[in-house]
């Protein structure tokens, strides 16, 4: 499958319990089909205190699955999907489908 989302991207998240938020991509896990975005899919960890971490209840973000994000075009500030072309010099790149706008240069 082709990288259609990658670290840096700014995203909103399509389905679940953080349904309408938006965020930055921190993570891509390709084998498994998920991105870990800040400050997305929130859970509570109980730390158990290690040499050098204090215990408590720490908030970590979870991996959150490729298909319940979209990538926000820039132009427009809304959810589109991602296509691939090739520039006149012979480079691929990623285009937001609503506005034909080249996302990486």
């Amino acid at each position: 499958m082709a990288a259609r989302i990658k670290k840096g991207d700014k995203v909103t998240v399509l389905a679940g319990k953080d349904k309408g938020k938006t965020g930055e991509v921190l993570l891509v896990i390709p084998e498994r089909d998920r991105v870990l975005v800040q400050g997305i899919n929130l859970v509570k960890k109980h730390q158990k205190q290690t040499a050098s971490e204090e215990a408590g209840i720490k908030q970590k973000e979870l991996s959150i699955h490729v298909s319940n994000v979209a990538i926000i075009d820039s132009e427009t500030s809304k959810p589109t999907r991602i296509g691939f072309k090739f520039l006149d010099d012979g480079k691929k790149v990623r285009y937001a489908k609503k506005s034909g706008e080249v996302i990486d240069g």
